[in-house]
């Protein structure tokens, strides 16, 4: 079964944990093409994302490092898209 919901409705909400401590927040969705569909595959949580929206020029005339988590579409509790959850625990997630 499919789903559609709006990346601009989460696009900047805060993720939480299971213990229910913020993460951070929802800053860039990295897709891959299946057929003639985008599909979300990986969500980027945190400054790193906010910094790949942003653009490399940035980065470097700032000289922020990149610091974020990669959350997989599938380790993300999206029922309730105003307070996004994670669905493991925040060791689990892969880091830039």
């Amino acid at each position: 079964m499919s789903e559609t919901l709006r990346l601009d409705r989460l696009l900047g909400r805060g993720v939480f944990a299971i213990n229910n401590r913020r993460v951070g927040r929802l800053e860039e969705f990295r897709a891959e093409r299946e057929g003639s569909d985008w599909v979300v595959s990986e969500c980027v949580i945190g400054v790193a994302g906010l910094l790949e929206r942003l653009g490399l020029g940035l980065r470097l005339v700032v000289g922020w490092k990149r610091t974020g988590l990669i959350a997989r579409w599938d380790q993300l509790d999206l029922t309730n898209p105003d307070r996004p959850r994670l669905l493991c625990p925040v060791q689990e997630l892969r880091r830039l």
